[in-house]
């Protein structure tokens, strides 16, 4: 059994790291709560974004644009949205099952793939794989991507599916459904597609200039920049989720062994007492024969 002293060295240790999972978890519940209230201030704008093209889409205007041509996929390009930072739980390697996977699926179907990583944990991944080619690496980004950071990504993927060096792009990334309840997502953003809605009067009434064809190009851009966009929100609330969640474990696991230490040290001591008595009676008797 350990002795008293090495007990309280442990006990102090481990109520040393539940202070910092304890801040830690703090820090991820306030940057979730700032994350998810990001991604549902965009929402609205790519709910106006597809009702725009939803009737755009009905006069016939989207067939010829090149960012919604159709072709057969003998390639696509692969952007795998992970974490910069670990300690937050299976994050990460959920969402790097999954890119192997689709990495798997395109090599049985003879397709070629390009990765876009965004993310440091993800840009390590995908530099220890073989035969991978990776086109761009981003990391560090902020909560809140401006559009600067975005135009980036965005030229990329639009300028590879244009030229015709690939033939779809998907996004592969953590949707946040709840504080509680993450999903691993792949969404197909080009050829561009949009969900379709009801459109309004404001809509349908509307003049449209320079022309409809240049409004088309506009929005049909925006749409992928929001899509991105919206992607790389979720992935984020949903990285602070799972943290929380795994500091929240930590800390109740810390609570739980400084608890078993402290029981540990209480009989420890208890046992040197009863040694001491012991051994203090077994001397008065013998001093008494």
């Amino acid at each position: 059994m350990a002795s008293t002293r090495q007990l309280k060295q442990r006990i102090r240790s481990v109520k040393n790291t539940k202070q910092i999972t304890k801040a830690m978890q703090l820090v991820a519940a306030s940057k979730m709560r700032r994350a998810q209230d990001a991604e549902k201030a965009s929402a609205p704008y790519a709910e106006a974004a597809s009702e725009l093209l939803t009737y755009l889409s009905s006069q016939g205007v989207t067939e010829d644009h090149p960012l919604f041509s159709q072709r057969k996929i003998k390639s696509r390009l692969l952007v795998l949205i992970a974490a910069d930072k670990g300690l937050a739980g299976a994050y990460n390697s959920n969402v790097f099952k999954a890119y192997i996977r689709e990495l798997t699926a395109d090599d049985k179907a003879g397709i070629k793939n390009e990765t876009i990583a965004i993310g440091r944990r993800a840009a390590q991944f995908v530099a220890r794989l073989k035969d991978t080619s990776v086109v761009g690496v981003y990391e560090d980004l902020p909560d809140q991507p401006t559009g600067s950071e975005l135009h980036a990504i965005l030229t990329t993927v639009r300028d590879k599916f244009v030229s015709g060096d690939v033939d779809a792009v998907d996004v592969l990334y953590t949707d946040f459904i709840s504080s509680i309840n993450q999903q691993v997502t792949q969404q197909r953003i080009l050829p561009a597609g949009f969900e379709k809605t009801e459109v309004s009067r404001e809509i349908s009434n509307a003049l449209y200039e320079p022309s409809v064809h240049e409004v088309l190009d506009g929005v049909t851009h925006r749409l992928v920049e929001a899509q991105i966009f919206q992607a790389l929100l979720d992935a984020r609330a949903s990285e602070w989720s799972m943290r929380m969640i795994a500091m929240k474990n930590a800390t109740d696991n810390a609570s739980e062994l400084a608890d078993d230490l402290t029981l540990a040290m209480n009989k420890a001591r208890q046992s040197a007492i009863t040694q001491e008595l012991a051994e203090i009676s077994g001397g008065v008797e013998a001093m008494n024969e």
